[in-house]
């Protein structure tokens, strides 16, 4: 198949396939589900069925724009069953945000389409590298919010998920890569790490998510540093949605996992 076939192949309806993570909110003594990211995936049978070759076919070939909208359309056709409190999180490319004028539009219209109110809406930003237009970056920014649309940074932590992007963009999530979350109960300096985000993201009015935790360890520490949202495996892998309606996940329950103990910063 071609590349030019490929491409179509994704853009085609059906190509772009959705699974989801729920984030849960663990405090209070009790894991609640409160978000669920939708995860892309390329056509199945193809090579660019994993994300990782699909992104990276997608950002070789500079069709991030045209791929991000049939991944947010596909996103919002997948969650239209999940219940109305949870919130949807939609990667987006910075340089889609930075090109695409009529995005906030196109996304207006689709969450309307499947009946999703824009305030469940939690645009991801991800590949944060240059936003090719940075007044038009700027604008959809503001244009979002004005439709109470809420953002959050992916990849906090590495890359370009930086200080800068965090003063442009406004976020009201800060996602923590899972480089700076695994085995954080044993290495103290990605402890002192997280808690400098984690007090960061409270003067700045934002709340961290978790990405990758796959340890109670894990989880006791973050509690313990005052990071209750959660995504990973410990608590769920991605799934459809479908599975994730049937898995009893979304139910409130008491948890385990309580923040025994505090770690000094240095």
């Amino acid at each position: 198949m071609n590349d030019k076939s490929l491409l179509a192949s994704v853009l085609a309806p059906g190509g772009i396939t959705v699974n989801v993570q729920p984030i849960f909110d663990v405090g209070e003594g009790r894991q609640t589900v409160v978000a669920a990211e939708c995860l892309s995936r390329g056509p199945r049978g193809t090579n660019l069925e994993p994300a990782n070759v699909l992104f990276e076919y997608v950002r070789r070939k500079k069709e991030e724009t045209a791929v991000d909208r049939a991944c947010v359309m596909a996103g919002l056709m997948a969650c239209r069953k999940l219940p109305a409190n949870l919130m949807i999180d939609l990667n987006v490319h910075a340089s889609t945000l930075g090109r695409d004028l009529s995005f906030v539009d196109f996304l207006l219209q689709a969450a309307e389409a499947c009946a999703i109110a824009p305030s469940r809406i939690v645009v991801e930003i991800v590949e944060h590298s240059p936003y090719w237009d940075g007044p038009n970056f700027f604008s959809v920014i503001q244009a979002l919010r004005q439709a109470g649309i809420s953002i959050a940074l992916d990849d906090v932590g590495i890359g370009y998920s930086n200080y800068k992007m965090m003063i442009d963009a406004h976020p009201n999530f800060l996602k923590v890569d899972r480089y700076l979350v695994q085995n954080c109960d044993k290495d103290e300096y990605r402890r002192i790490v997280l808690r400098s985000i984690s007090d960061l993201a409270n003067q700045l009015g934002a709340k961290v998510v978790a990405e990758g935790v796959e340890r109670s360890e894990e989880l006791e520490t973050l509690l313990a540093l005052g990071i209750r949202l959660i995504q990973g495996y410990l608590l769920s892998p991605n799934r459809s949605n479908d599975d994730l309606m049937a898995s009893g996940l979304l139910q409130s329950r008491p948890h385990p996992w309580r923040p025994a103990f505090a770690f000094a910063a240095g």
